[in-house]
């Protein structure tokens, strides 16, 4: 009898053991992949490769990174959308176009706050305002004047359609009853290349990239457009400061979302293992090499707020600039 009872206990141990579901072991128990919804090579790339050498080595588990480019960033982020809740499936998006792209396009498969879940922050990518060295500005108010006195002949430069920078200068147009052209271009070095060239006179771009050919004289910085100074250049005014009151854009941000329903404790895992990768001194100076202000507290909670309430205020701007989704 003792022989049978021993192995019905064995068999009923087995039965449970294998009946446990995958879910029971601490997260990540495999392999997490970081989808970039852009190609190889650009600012969302370059941190997601960089997070995920960290992440690997403080969470004992691999982070790789897949590209899937395509539709401004909309086939990446559908498919994570569309992928299972359970933290194995990250994006690695920007905002904008994240937060943007309804304002632009009628075919958005996804809506970009309620089918994702926040994870953090990585960091945010302040942006200015400049003008090429030969027009006769030397400030924000100088350059309103002279833009008031040539209505129509003035045009600026962006990384493209749908970016904070396109809807910052729709902003300003809106806030001071200038007239300039929107030159959008296919990537940010493509726009500054024509300002520094003075092809374009105008451009809003971001502050890393403007910077060196602001100390070699060639542009001039009139501003940058969030509501608060950019650590890397303390000296430069908002535009609001500057002469635009109440002037302000969202902040431009690369954060890591997942697909809505995630877990709180595989979101809180993640968080931990982020908020100890971002001290790293290596990873801060490649983030700031590639242009974006680190982020020291990657809560979840602030990724939510900033991403519901830049929805409304681009939804707002866009109103004012007259501009239709396609």
């Amino acid at each position: 009898m003792m022989k049978y009872l021993r192995g019905a206990l064995i068999a009923l141990c087995l039965a449970f053991w294998m009946a446990a579901p995958a879910g029971a072991d601490p997260y990540p128990n495999r392999p997490v992949r970081i989808i970039v919804p852009f190609a190889a090579g650009g600012a969302a790339d370059t941190v997601a490769r960089a997070l995920a050498q960290k992440l690997t080595e403080e969470m004992g588990q691999s982070f790789v990174v897949e590209n899937r480019a395509g539709g401004n960033s909309m086939i990446g982020s559908e498919y994570v959308a569309r992928s299972e809740p359970d933290g194995y499936t990250l994006l690695m998006q920007l905002g904008p176009p994240h937060n943007t792209l309804p304002f632009f396009s009628r075919n958005v498969p996804y809506d970009p706050v309620k089918d994702f879940t926040p994870v953090a922050i990585i960091g945010t990518a302040p942006q200015a305002m400049v003008v090429n060295a030969s027009l006769p500005v030397r400030d924000l108010k100088e350059f309103l004047a002279y833009a008031r006195s040539n209505p129509g002949k003035l045009s600026y430069g962006t990384s493209g359609v749908g970016t904070s920078q396109q809807l910052g200068g729709e902003l300003l147009k809106a806030a001071t009853g200038i007239d300039m052209t929107h030159v959008p271009y296919k990537g940010g070095a493509l726009a500054l290349n024509d300002v520094v060239g003075g092809q374009v006179p105008i451009g809003i771009l971001v502050l890393s990239n403007v910077l060196p050919h602001v100390k070699s004289g060639k542009l001039r910085i009139l501003g940058v457009l969030q509501a608060e100074r950019a650590k890397a250049a303390p000296d430069v005014p908002t535009l609001a400061q500057a002469g635009v009151p109440g002037f302000e854009v969202p902040d431009t941000w690369v954060g890591l979302l997942g697909p809505a329903g995630m877990p709180a404790d595989v979101v809180d895992r993640l968080r931990v293992g982020i908020e100890k990768a971002l001290a790293s001194p290596d990873l801060q100076k490649r983030l700031e090499t590639a242009g974006f202000e680190v982020e020291a507290k990657p809560f979840p909670e602030k990724f939510a707020r900033l991403l519901a309430n830049s929805m409304e205020t681009y939804r707002n701007i866009v109103a004012k600039a007259g501009i239709q989704p396609e």
